[in-house]
C-alpha cells in the first residue's frame, strides 16, 4: 500500500488512493448499489365488496294488498278522481280509507282500498251496502287542472239545507227505486259507446240549467279530469254515481245533498268543442248507457 503526497504550488493537495496488490497488478474493488427490479412487481388490487344480487326496490303503500278484491293498483295517468269514478266511490273517501294526505301525489304501483272496510266477505264478495261516511275536508287540488275551475259565489238557499234523503242514507235502494230524469233539456248529439263515449252528449245554449237526474250527494266539484272540463259527480247510492261535464258554472260544493231536479251547474263548453252537456250513468263505476235508465222524451 503506497501513501502519494503530490504538492502543487503554495497549495498542498493530499490524495489518498488506496491500492490493494495482487498477483502482478492492482485491482480495484467496486460494491455496487443493490438494484431493485420494479418490473416484474405484481400489485394485488384492493378486495372489492360483492355487488347485491338484485336492485334493492323500496315497497309502495298497500303493497301486500295487490291483487285482493277491493283493492286497486295505480297506473301510470291515474288520479284519484279517475280511480273514484270508475270504482264507484268518492275520491275524498278513498284517500280516508287509505291515510293518503296529500290526494295528488299518489304512486304508480301502489295499492289502494278502493271499497269500505268491511263491505266484502273473506270471498271478496260484497257483504252489504255500506253507506259512504261523509268525511272531513281534503286538499284535493286537481291532480291535472284542465282549466280553472268555478264556483258559484253563492249556493242556492234550498240545497244548503236540505237533508240526505233518508233512502239513500239509509243504505242503497233497489235500482228501479231511483226515479231518474233527464239532466238538461235538449236534443242528444251523441249517444253511448262503451269505449268512444261513456255517456250521453246533449246540446243545448251556454247557460241552460244542468239539473240532478236523482237525489244524492256530491262527491266531487272541480276540473281535475282531462277531456270533462268542470265536472260535478253525484253519488246516489252505493251502487249508481252520475256525471255531468263540461259546464261553464258550478252551483254546489262537495259533501252537499241535493234533490232530483235541483240546477247544479249552467251549461257550457269548458274543454269541450261545443256547448253541451256530457252526462254519464256509472253502475259500480262501469259505465252504462243512461238512455235505459232514463224516461222516454
Amino acid at each position: 500500500m503506497f501513501g502519494l503526497i503530490v504538492r502543487f504550488g503554495s497549495n498542498l493537495a493530499i490524495v489518498a488512493v488506496i491500492v490493494s496488490l495482487g498477483g502482478c497488478g492492482f485491482s480495484r474493488v467496486f460494491k455496487r448499489a443493490p438494484v431493485e427490479d420494479r418490473g416484474t412487481a405484481v400489485i394485488q388490487p384492493a378486495p372489492v365488496a360483492a355487488e347485491p344480487s338484485g336492485p334493492i326496490v323500496a315497497q309502495l303503500p298497500g303493497f301486500e294488498n295487490a291483487g285482493r278484491p277491493g283493492y286497486y293498483t295505480v297506473k301510470p295517468g291515474d288520479t284519484l278522481i279517475r280511480i273514484g269514478l270508475d270504482h264507484g266511490q268518492s275520491a275524498r273517501d278513498i284517500a280516508r280509507w287509505n291515510g293518503v294526505d296529500n290526494p295528488n301525489r299518489i304512486e304508480v304501483g301502489q295499492v289502494l282500498r278502493v271499497v269500505p272496510s268491511g263491505a266484502l266477505t273473506s270471498n271478496g264478495v260484497l257483504a252489504k251496502p255500506v253507506t259512504s261516511a261523509s268525511a272531513a275536508p281534503v286538499a284535493m287540488a286537481p291532480a291535472s287542472a284542465v282549466g280553472a275551475e268555478k264556483h258559484a259565489s253563492a249556493t242556492p238557499s234550498s240545497a244548503s239545507s236540505t237533508a240526505l234523503p233518508a233512502a239513500a242514507a239509509a243504505g242503497a235502494p233497489a235500482d228501479e227505486e231511483i226515479g231518474w230524469i233527464w239532466p238538461t233539456n235538449g236534443v242528444v248529439l251523441g249517444g253511448f259507446d262503451e269505449v268512444k263515449n261513456k255517456g250521453l252528449d246533449i246540446g243545448g245554449t251556454a247557460g241552460d240549467p244542468v239539473l240532478a237526474a236523482a237525489d244524492g250527494r256530491v262527491v266531487y266539484v272541480g276540473a281535475g279530469l282531462r277531456g270533462y272540463g268542470n265536472l260535478i259527480i253525484l253519488k246516489h247510492n252505493n251502487t249508481y254515481l252520475t256525471a255531468y261535464a263540461h259546464n261553464q258554472t258550478l252551483l254546489v260544493k262537495e259533501d252537499q245533498s241535493v234533490r232530483k231536479g235541483q240546477k247544479i251547474a249552467e251549461m257550457g263548453s269548458s274543454d269541450a268543442d261545443r256547448v253541451k252537456l256530457h252526462f254519464e250513468v256509472r253502475r259500480q263505476g262501469k259505465p252504462v248507457d243512461p238512455a235505459k235508465y232514463l224516461p222516454a222524451k
